[in-house]
């Protein structure tokens, strides 16, 4: 099982990225895909995920500027975010599971995680 996300860098205030999770050696269609972040000194929280059914969830944080999508025939989720701001300074991990419920994030397989700074 792999997960590899990418995408991460410094960005500015109101800015955009997009990060890819590609994933492999596991039925993506049957399991949920989740973005989990990290901030220096905090507890990695959930942000958001998407079940095989693409039923999707975000925590209140991140409503209205971040979208998660999947690409079955990639094996791929992404997770565009708009508007950042510097609280979303974090190291973004995407993780496989069966658990996205918005209370309960994919924990069961995880990739690396990439840096996104967010600068004022």
């Amino acid at each position: 099982v792999q997960l590899q996300a990418s995408g991460g860098g410094l960005v500015q205030v109101g800015g955009s990225l997009r990060l890819p999770c590609a994933t492999s050696g596991f039925a993506f269609g049957d399991y949920a895909i989740g973005w989990l972040r990290q901030a220096p000194g905090k507890e990695r929280e959930g942000i958001s995920c998407i079940t095989g059914r693409t039923h999707t969830y975000y925590t209140e944080s991140v409503k209205g500027r971040f979208t998660i999508s999947r690409d079955n025939a990639k094996k791929t989720v992404y997770l565009k975010m708009n508007s950042l701001k510097p609280e979303d300074t974090a190291v973004y991990y995407c993780a496989a599971g069966l658990a996205c419920d918005g209370s309960h994030y994919p924990k069961d397989y995880w990739g690396q995680g990439t840096q996104v700074t967010v600068s004022s």
